[in-house]
């Protein structure tokens, strides 16, 4: 295993390699270069320098990693017959995949590298720029960049945006945070005779002509919180100033218990919107739903119990650890057997029960209390074979509190209204139908139908005294024909 050596070739022209650099490039044989795409290639030619170029492999491929890959697989090839000599543009260690690619290799005791450094692109951007990278930023491959790798608040480089098709997939990243006339800078060959710097709002990104391998886009930070809405960061900050000494006094004065009818609300109308396939209503209220989440979590973090990233480390790592066919080596061939192996891991994950009711409560809720007791009784086996068992139930729970509605005391027609009520919910589990949602569809219902009547009864006459119960129920009865598709 012979040497490779690794040079950088610097940002720009020739001018700007060091002495030393020039000196070993000269001492060398035939140097390979990734790319004869950059102006110190063609300069050293002409001073005498053998240089051959992997270029011809980006056309073989159709991602820029199966390119590099390749690259490196050759480069390790010749090392096996002779010292090697690869040059890289830039600085050898900052944004170059192929590199990275060969000191893995390193490690794994397959390549010996000698890495001979060239001035990064970094110095000569901040000087055509005017910024100072002690206020934070972030380098990022254009050729693999995501929305949520972007701080919007630091400076933003982003490199290797080789062609209009790179900065058309680098602006759509972008504008899915940043205003679509947010403006960019388009730095290319920076430090050289043949720098340019032009500035173009974000839209216009991809239709500049004059983008090359040597072309680095700058995204300005953006300091006004407002401009950065579709950022966790933002949200959480907003959330902090609420709940601050000078912040509202009504979300300083929350609790978890205070807040806990608030999380029942904005879930209920959450699922109202979905009914209601209302995407713009849905979006609303999951907004609400998250706002309850982030309230918590700063009244945790207030109280020093615990922050936002305690919640995001134990739901992620319950998603992780309960999906060992997608993060592990569990193969499933359906849902039914992915929620076996959810069951199966959080049997294990829990505290040995004394019933197989413990933690089934739902304090929010009697309904979804009574169907998980259900549901855990059945595990067991201790259901009714079919539905019809359950419909006998209830009609013998429905004749028992007909008796003691007809001669019993409060207490005794408190207590079978609550069975009639439990054999609904047992009847609502065969069907595999929410009796919460069930509840909450009915109230929405209600709502809507007595909406109308009271509108025709203001539209009309004016006041229920002056209609019998017979007009108001043709009220109703129009209020159904109007629309919610459901029959009472």
């Amino acid at each position: 295993m012979q040497t490779i050596t690794i040079i950088g070739l610097g940002a720009g022209d020739l001018e700007q390699l060091s002495l030393g650099v020039y000196r070993k490039i000269k001492s060398l044989g035939t140097i390979f270069a990734r790319t004869e795409m950059h102006p110190v290639v063609q300069e050293l030619r002409e001073e005498g320098v053998s240089i051959e170029s992997f270029d011809s492999i980006y056309e073989k491929h159709d991602s820029f990693e199966q390119v590099y890959e390749e690259i490196t697989e050759r480069l390790l090839a010749m090392a096996a017959d002779g010292p090697v000599a690869y040059a890289v543009p830039g600085h050898p260690l900052v944004a170059e995949r192929t590199v990275q690619l060969l000191i893995e290799k390193e490690r794994e005791g397959l390549a010996t590298l000698q890495i001979v450094g060239g001035n990064s692109f970094l110095d000569p951007i901040f000087s055509a720029l005017r910024i100072d990278p002690i206020d934070g930023f972030q380098l990022l491959d254009g050729t693999d960049m995501e929305r949520d790798d972007v701080n919007m608040k630091q400076h933003v480089l982003i490199g290797q945006v080789y062609d209009a098709f790179i900065a058309s997939e680098v602006k759509l990243s972008l504008m899915e945070k940043y205003a679509y006339d947010h403006p960019v800078t388009i730095v290319t060959a920076a430090g050289s005779k043949e720098e340019r710097v032009r500035t173009v709002p974000l839209f216009e990104l991809d239709r500049e002509t004059e983008i090359d391998n040597l072309t680095t886009v700058y995204v300005p930070p953006v300091t006004e919180r407002e401009g950065r809405l579709k950022e966790w960061s933002a949200f959480r900050e907003i959330i902090a100033a609420l709940r601050a000494p000078d912040g509202c006094p009504w979300d300083r004065e929350q609790t978890h218990e205070s807040l806990k009818r608030y999380l029942i609300e904005e879930a209920h109308e959450l699922i109202q919107a979905i009914d209601e396939e209302d995407d713009e209503g849905i979006i609303e209220e999951l907004g609400d739903v998250l706002l309850q989440v982030f309230l918590h979590a700063q009244i945790g973090e207030d109280d020093g119990y615990f922050a936002l990233e305690d919640i995001l480390q134990s739901v992620g790592d319950k998603m992780i650890r309960r999906h060992p066919h997608v993060f592990g080596e569990i193969d499933v061939k359906n849902s039914d057997e992915v929620l076996a192996n959810w069951q199966d891991i959080k049997q294990a994950e829990k505290p040995q029960k004394t019933s197989q009711l413990d933690g089934q409560d739902r304090f929010s809720s009697s309904l979804l209390t009574s169907c998980n007791y259900q549901k855990a009784a059945a595990k067991v086996g201790f259901d009714w074979p079919d539905i019809d068992g359950a419909f006998e139930k209830f009609a013998e729970e429905w004749e028992e509190f007909q008796v003691e509605v007809r001669g019993g005391s409060k207490e005794a027609q408190l207590d079978e209204l609550g069975d009639v009520l439990f054999t609904i919910v047992n009847v609502a589990r065969f069907l595999k139908l929410s009796p919460e949602e069930a509840m909450v569809h009915a109230n929405h219902k209600f709502k809507q139908r007595f909406t109308f009547v009271e509108k025709s009864v203001k539209e009309g006459r004016g006041s229920f005294a002056d209609y019998t119960l017979d007009e108001l129920e043709a009220f109703w009865q129009q209020a159904k024909g109007k629309g919610d598709g459901h029959e009472t």
